[in-house]
């Protein structure tokens, strides 16, 4: 599924499917069926090569016709799928004399005795329609997919980075260029590192400055330098070319240079710079192995203290081009505050009277859509500022309302777009669709990865590749490409791992405004209607439903019936349609939307049974009470998310006929035995509850499992040993999270004894009594079996050891780690500066029975630490002044420290000594981590002091998500 092919893709191996003996169609049927297939793929490749062109430089008839062709195919689809699934026995099961009239309708082709009449009357149809595309097409002359001749092709706007005028970015970058100048190290030149070639990298998304701040940078060194140069390259450049602009700019004549080929301008580099210091800038690189060609010429490392700057948007380029240690990448960050309105006042108001009172809010408004994106402000103001005068605050106004809607003809942002869509052409045709996806979310939404990535896959966008490869892993690949590219932006959870993602509001706007003109995504927001008058409204997203959007509600929406996907926002679900209407619905997503309190939502919630068609279902958060048990017919349903339902307590049996479902989640849910031993595709199961030794060993039938979160309320021997066995038949497993109510320690021994963690485990918590002879077996056993585990969780642990530490510590993935003992004998546990060297979170908990002590280095990358300190224990082994190892250590402390300070015995004079002297270590930590301490006395778990209301708030700020 692609933005311009539309259903092409998925089509053709339909039709092609429609082909086979087993459907029986008529000789004439079958006829025109291969017509349509092999016309449909002479369209499907020129379609492909439509997609390549920026749309605005198509012909207009080439922009029908593809939109014509592209409409065409999901129709097709649509028919070939409603006669597909009609002949391979899923039916619907209509048990109501009220639905029967709707069913008649939805299913016209399911008729028992009509299908082959009517998929041959629909087929013929549509092979008329073809037919007269074509022939519009050939009759309006269109030839080929290029650019429209009449159209004035803009000057790359990045270039005026090159030649911007100084007094616009004065007192923008001097900050910047001081970190540069570091990463250059420009300064110590009498240095033995400083003398050989050193590479930095400055990468970022289009329209931070990468290429300014570069320029400014070279005219600030330029003069310490035999030779220099500054080239762009840009994404099809001419390598001959490059190879003889550098030797240009170094003031090699361009005369010696014509007739050599790509290896001989190389090797002329390479003569030139053998005893030069140079400065060589290669601005705006799109690909690694291009980088390779570039980096060859330089490879001849002359030890004068040259420097070679690439600027790019893609991090992989960066990451590729320094590789060495000398070399640095510095990733552009969005401006501040203060530089934004700096630069924004600089171009609109330039007298020094500053901003007007009337226009300080609609500024602030205007900023916070910016995003601190330099391009974005200069080229926002520059519409604000009319000649020498300033527009009127209501264009002002009018212009805020647009920005991020992707709606507004307003020519201004038309060079930000265009500069945001070299790197969306940049794209391959799959990544374009996920990207333009995202259009169905609001402005400034914080979007979770894995639904995301689910809804690629419901949607069918995910191509599989080999045979067995799980849809969701390419989808990851596919979310992580988007982020390298710079087109979204991660969000990162405590352990530094990305688990969200936001739209820059100016990659919001493109999208937006490539998504209508494709007419790929209909949006009602309640401030534009991007459904205007079509009717071939494919994928809905509903965000607000406070306003009758042009007078023409939803639910008289003629186009209803050929929505594909529908995403409803809470604001708007009161617009929600009736499903009896959505005859080919895919998608439904009501994400904390509140059906609980509204019973006409939860009676229309009953005819989600009958979308037949449906592959997601997201009902998380919705207050529902119960599941409509004719969830069961849903065949195809490939995603079932029923998270953040409290009162949803035990799930419908007839789930055990979705036997495509890939993904579940529940909300501590039970299921009776029997459901899941039919599951065999799941891959995601959450937050289910076992309570049976029956349900615990079908749980070994899910042998796809990658991911398993399991909740025991029940204890007993044959339950756990039910459990084991099944783990022990999950190879693929990657994430293993028990939570156990009652349980005693024999689960983890049990696991410990029998179960082989695969050596792909990423994630393993157990939050029950369990003693770490488990996990030292599994480590000392193979270590291998551990070699990518990142997050480990024990919340019960009998006792922590010293040689744990070192053990646990040699895990060389381990990011994340949380441990609390019960009971504590060992004294005194030394965190050692050789252990723990990938740690990002770090949480001990040894109660009052001991000190933790930090080695000089210990700790290198942690950014959150939560620990133990047993005031007792501390002052009888002779550590009167607390002394732990903090002082100008764990330099890379940055969102909080959260100090568990037990008293054990000892006296509330001395918990809070010992109180005052972490604290006035921490605070002078460089990086002002937010500190939180929590006082106990001997009784776990009772707080007997209040802790600091000013550094609490300091860390909520922090919004570090723990473990």
């Amino acid at each position: 599924m692609h933005v311009v092919t539309g259903a092409m893709g998925s089509l053709l191996p339909k039709l092609g499917q429609l082909l086979m003996e087993e459907y029986k169609l008529h000789k004439r049927v079958k006829n025109d069926v291969e017509f349509l297939r092999k016309e449909l793929e002479s369209m499907h490749t020129a379609l492909i090569k439509v997609g390549e062109v920026p749309r605005h430089q198509l012909d207009k008839q080439v922009k029908l016709w593809a939109d014509e062709v592209r409409d065409l195919s999901y129709n097709m689809e649509d028919v070939v799928d409603k006669f597909l699934v009609r002949v391979d026995g899923v039916d619907p099961h209509d048990n109501t004399d009220r639905f029967k009239g709707i069913m008649r309708k939805m299913i016209g082709l399911f008729k028992k005795g009509k299908n082959h009449h009517q998929i041959a009357d629909a087929i013929k149809e549509i092979k008329e329609q073809l037919q007269e595309v074509a022939a519009r097409r050939d009759r309006n002359k269109v030839e080929g997919i290029a650019s429209n001749p009449m159209e004035a092709i803009p000057i790359d706007p990045c270039l005026r980075a090159l030649y911007a005028e100084a007094t616009e970015l004065v007192g923008i970058y001097g900050k910047r260029d001081e970190d540069i100048m570091r990463l250059l190290s420009m300064e110590g030149e009498d240095d033995a590192s400083n003398k050989r070639l050193k590479k930095v990298s400055i990468v970022g998304f289009g329209g931070l400055g990468k290429t300014t701040l570069a320029k400014a940078v070279y005219e600030n060194i330029k003069g310490d330098f035999d030779c220099r140069a500054f080239v762009p390259v840009g994404q099809n450049p001419d390598m001959k070319k490059v190879f003889r602009d550098i030797l240009i700019d170094l003031r090699v004549s361009n005369s010696e240079l014509a007739e050599l080929d790509e290896r001989q301008l190389i090797n002329k580099l390479h003569e030139f710079l053998e005893n030069k210091r140079y400065l060589v800038i290669i601005d705006d690189i799109w690909d690694a192995k291009l980088w390779e060609r570039i980096n060859f010429a330089f490879s001849n490392r002359n030890n004068l203290g040259s420097r070679l700057i690439i600027t790019t948007r893609i991090f992989s380029v960066s990451k590729s081009s320094c590789m060495l240690p000398d070399d640095a990448v510095y990733e552009m960050k969005p401006l501040s505050d203060d530089d934004s309105r700096s630069l924004f006042y600089k171009r609109i108001f330039p007298s020094e009277s500053g901003c007007p009172n009337e226009f300080e809010q609609v500024s602030e408004d205007i900023l916070k859509k910016c995003g601190g994106v330099p391009l974005a402000i200069i080229t926002i103001a520059s519409s604000l500022a009319s000649g020498q005068k300033v527009k009127p605050k209501s264009e002002w106004d009018i212009l805020l309302q647009s920005l991020g809607s992707g709606l507004t003809k307003d020519n201004s942002l038309e060079e930000m777009r265009r500069i945001l869509s070299f790197s969306y052409y940049d794209l391959p045709d799959h990544l374009k669709t996920c990207l333009l996806y995202l259009c169905i979310y609001p402005e400034d939404s914080m979007i979770d990865r894995d639904r995301l990535i689910w809804k690629w896959v419901a949607e069918g966008f995910i191509h599989q590749g080999n045979q067995g490869t799980s849809l969701f892993l390419l989808g990851l690949n596919y979310f992580n490409q988007l982020i390298n590219r710079s087109m979204i932006q991660p969000i990162y959870d405590g352990l530094g791992e990305v688990s969200a993602c936001r739209v820059h509001d100016m990659v919001l706007d493109l999208i937006c405004n490539l998504s209508h003109e494709a007419k790929f995504v209909n949006v009602l927001n309640g401030t534009r209607d991007s459904m205007s008058s079509q009717s071939n409204v494919r994928r809905l997203s509903l965000q607000d439903g406070s306003k009758d959007h042009q007078g023409r509600p939803l639910r008289n929406f003629t186009g209803i019936s050929r929505v594909r996907s529908i995403t409803i926002f809470p604001p708007a679900i009161n617009i929600m349609p009736a499903l009896s209407r959505l005859e080919v619905l895919r998608v439904l997503d009501l994400y904390h939307c509140n059906l609980g309190k509204n019973s006409s939502l939860q009676h229309r919630l009953r005819d989600v049974g009958h979308l037949i068609h449906l592959r997601y279902l997201g009902l998380a958060g919705t207050k529902i009470s119960e599941l409509p048990a004719e969830i069961g017919n849903l065949q195809f349903l490939e995603v079932l998310d029923l998270e953040d339902n409290s009162e949803l307590r035990n799930l419908s049996s007839t789930i055990c006929k979705l036997r495509r479902l890939i993904c579940l989640h529940v909300h501590r849910d039970e299921v009776a035995p029997g459901v899941l031993q039919n599951l065999t595709s799941i891959e995601v199961l959450r937050r289910l509850v076992v309570s049976l030794n029956t349900v615990a060993q079908e749980l070994g039938n899910l042998v796809r499992l990658r991911e398993l979160l399991v909740c025991f309320i029940n204890v007993g021997l044959d339950l756990y040993e039910g459990f084991v066995k099944s783990v022990c038949n999950l190879h693929h497993i990657e994430s293993l999270r028990i939570y156990s109510v009652r349980a005693s320690s024999e689960l983890m021994d049990l696991l410990g004894e029998r179960w082989v963690p695969p050596g792909h485990l990423r994630r393993f918590e157990a939050h029950m009594p369990s003693q770490l002879s488990a996990l030292r077996g599994w480590i000392m056993r193979d270590p291998l079996h551990l070699s990518n585990l990142s997050d480990l969780v024990l919340t019960s642990v009998k006792e922590v050891q010293q040689e744990d530490m070192e053990i646990i510590g040699g895990l060389l993935s381990l990011r994340g780690l949380q441990i609390k003992s019960t009971q504590q004998t060992q004294r005194l546990l030394v965190i050692r500066a050789d252990v723990f060297r990938c740690m990002i979170c770090f949480d001990l908990d040894c109660g009052s029975g001991a000190q933790i002590v930090f080695e000089p280095g210990a700790l290198p990358r942690t950014e959150g630490l939560r620990f133990s300190l047993g005031v007792r224990v501390t002052k009888e082994d002779g550590n009167h002044g607390f002394d732990l190892g903090l002082q100008g250590n764990l330099l890379s402390l940055r969102t909080f420290v959260w100090v568990q300070i037990y008293c054990g015995g000892a006296r509330v004079g001395e918990a809070k000594e010992a109180d005052a002297v972490v604290r006035h270590t921490l605070r002078s930590h460089p990086n002002h981590p937010g500190i939180i301490s929590l006082m106990f006395n001997m009784i776990p778990n009772i707080a007997e002091d209040a802790h600091d209301d000013d550094l609490c708030e300091h860390e909520e700020k922090k919004e570090c998500d723990f473990l």
